[in-house]
Parts: C-alpha cells; sequence; structure tokens
C-alpha cells in the first residue's frame, strides 16, 4: 500500500526533506512509518495526523493516507 509522508517546520529542516511516498505493509502505525523513513528516534513531543486529522503515534494507516509530522503548535 502507499502512503503519503509530510514534515513540517523544524521536523522539516531537521530531517532535510519535506515529502516522502513509501509502499507500506497493512497494519502499520504512524510510529512504524517514523522509523521507515528516518534514521531517528521518535520525538516525544511530535504531533502526527492522518488525512489532516490528529491521530497517535500507534495509529494504524491505510492505503492511500497521507500522514503528516509536526512540531508542538504553541501561540501567545
Amino acid at each position: 500500500m502507499t502512503i503519503q509522508v509530510k514534515f513540517f517546520a523544524s521536523l522539516r529542516e531537521k530531517l532535510g526533506m519535506d515529502a516522502s511516498q513509501i509502499e507500506a505493509r497493512e497494519g502499520i502505525t504512524i510510529r512504524q512509518i517514523w522509523d521507515q523513513v528516518t534514521s531517528q528516534d521518535y520525538p516525544v513531543n511530535t504531533l502526527c495526523a492522518i488525512n489532516m486529522d490528529y491521530a497517535k503515534p500507534d495509529d494504524v494507516v491505510s492505503d492511500g493516507d497521507e500522514v503528516a509530522f509536526f512540531p508542538p503548535v504553541t501561540g501567545g
């Protein structure tokens, strides 16, 4: 199955990529996608989304989904 992966803000700069398309097995989680695409441990405070809806690192991804990773949002 094909998954679109996007990185935003400081994660994009840190990893040196803004997007990737991967082939993944059925039942893969967001955390496992991170591990497959990057060579770094999953950052504790990183937010993630599936198809623009907030998700948890252990949520399962489906064929054709878009997974996004971004740093915590702050405001004031």
